[in-house]
């Protein structure tokens, strides 16, 4: 359908910026597959969306950054979790970026937008084969944890879930499930990582004229947003979880190019880190 062509605009600019902020002098994240992955498509769709959101390209390295962060530390050695499940993985390629001997990889995503990854992953040569295993789902209609585990996944065994970009597409009541899902089945020190937006972006009352416009632009790629929150603490501890931690993206940007700017705009955006039980790191 027109909406699930569309669906994968947003994953497509992503690998752009990815591949923008790879190739600057002094890169914050390194993706070398992303440029390939998001051809001259992804580069028209970020210059159009850097008249919107400048801030953007930053937000999507110092988010890719830290989430490999946490997903090396979570899956070294000495580590437990020896599976990470990429849930909507649109173009990321941690599988490849990331690979640890012993550590599966699972991307789990709507069949339409595998096959679009599919498609654009058969013109790059250097792409390791077989990184990760497929697994196909239709989330609105089938539970992603039967799902994984028909695939090979094991919900007894501590796992790494990656869920970015993602949240603030969906309804409350599914980024609930979906965490409550993972808090009630899932190993107790299987760690979610995910980002989300303020709540006056999703809420569309933002202020700003600039974050007015991103809402806009973003609706405009078939994708608009839904939801967020100003604390995703008390979400978080509803659905089962006792070890929260969230970054905001002005801590991030901080820590990983020791800049701050209140006059960003996007900056009302968080990356947040949740298990139910687990070692502290």
């Amino acid at each position: 359908s027109a909406m699930k062509r569309r669906a994968s605009r947003t994953a497509v600019m992503v690998a752009g910026y990815r591949a923008r902020a790879t190739d600057r002098p002094d890169p914050v994240c390194s993706d070398p597959w992303a440029g390939w992955l998001a051809g001259d498509e992804g580069v028209a769709f970020c210059e159009a969306f850097d008249q919107v959101q400048p801030a953007m390209e930053l937000w999507i390295a110092v988010r890719t950054a830290a989430i490999d962060a946490r997903v090396r530390a979570l899956t070294r050695a000495e580590a437990t979790a020896r599976q990470v499940v990429l849930l909507g993985a649109g173009l990321d390629t941690r599988a490849a970026r990331l690979a640890t001997p012993g550590v599966r990889y699972f991307e789990v995503d709507q069949p339409a937008s595998q096959a679009d990854r599919r498609a654009r992953l058969a013109a790059v040569p250097t792409y390791p084969q077989d990184v990760a295993v497929e697994v196909a789902c239709d989330f609105e209609r089938e539970d992603f944890l039967e799902r994984l585990v028909a695939a090979g996944f094991d919900p007894a065994a501590p796992a790494v879930i990656v869920w970015e970009g993602v949240s603030c597409y969906l309804h409350d009541a599914t980024v609930r499930a979906t965490l409550g899902r993972i808090a009630s089945a899932c190993n107790p020190e299987t760690t979610v990582l995910f980002d989300y937006v303020g709540k006056a972006l999703a809420a569309g009352d933002a202020r700003d004229a600039g974050d007015r416009d991103t809402i806009g632009a973003v609706a405009g790629h078939g994708e608009p947003i839904r939801w967020g929150t100003h604390d995703v603490l008390p979400l978080l501890y509803a659905a089962g979880f006792r070890r929260v931690r969230a970054r905001t993206f002005d801590e991030l940007a901080l820590e990983y190019t020791g800049t701050y700017d209140r006059a960003r705009r996007w900056r009302f955006q968080s990356i947040a880190e949740a298990s139910v039980s687990g070692r502290p790191s």
